[in-house]
């Protein structure tokens, strides 16, 4: 295996495309709980060792872009981080997204583990989430968790994120889910 260092993260260098994305998610231009199909790039490229006291990381810089159907922009993207500590077995994913919300999720993962469950909660100080103000007031995350199952070519994701919405008397579960194929090793 070429990045053994990195667990179960070994198996998501490259590139991957997928096309069976489903959005489920409060619209606000409709008021209402919708559903939204879309495609979905994104490229992971390893990095390592990042030395911290007797820390050690292995990790993967990852980029992701979302489009519906046929448009040419993306309605959302991601930046950032998936991080392995094999001496404690702790698999993170670390990210933002343009709306100003990051989120720190993470569990306790076996190097060989080709599925893996990741969280978040708000007021987390290690797996943790933060919005801007507006989001705060407005649309607040509250909960955020993802399985990820790695098969060969192909890796799927199905991540949940709970918000209080000032629209809604309930909270809503704003879920995505895909399935992706590996194009290229090169990220």
């Amino acid at each position: 295996m070429p990045y053994e260092q990195w667990g179960p993260l070994s198996g998501l260098v490259g590139t991957w495309e997928g096309a069976e994305g489903l959005d489920i998610s409060f619209h606000n231009d409709k008021g209402k709980i919708a559903e939204t199909e879309y495609r979905e790039k994104t490229t992971f490229k390893p990095f390592g060792p990042v030395d911290s006291g007797k820390q050690v990381l292995y990790g993967l810089d990852y980029r992701t872009a979302a489009w519906k159907a046929t448009e040419d922009n993306p309605f959302h993207t991601e930046v950032g981080y998936w991080l392995w500590d094999g001496g404690d077995h702790e698999l993170m994913r670390c990210f933002m997204v343009p709306r100003g919300s990051t989120v720190i999720a993470g569990g306790t993962v076996e190097p060989d583990a080709t599925t893996f469950v990741l969280e978040a909660d708000l007021g987390s100080t290690t797996y943790g989430i933060l919005s801007n103000k507006y989001l705060d007031a407005f649309a607040r995350t509250t909960r955020y968790d993802v399985t990820v199952t790695i098969e060969g070519e192909s890796f799927r994701y199905d991540e949940t994120t709970t918000v209080e919405h000032s629209k809604s008397a309930d909270l809503i579960l704003h879920t995505d889910r895909n399935t992706l194929r590996r194009i290229s090793l090169e990220a």
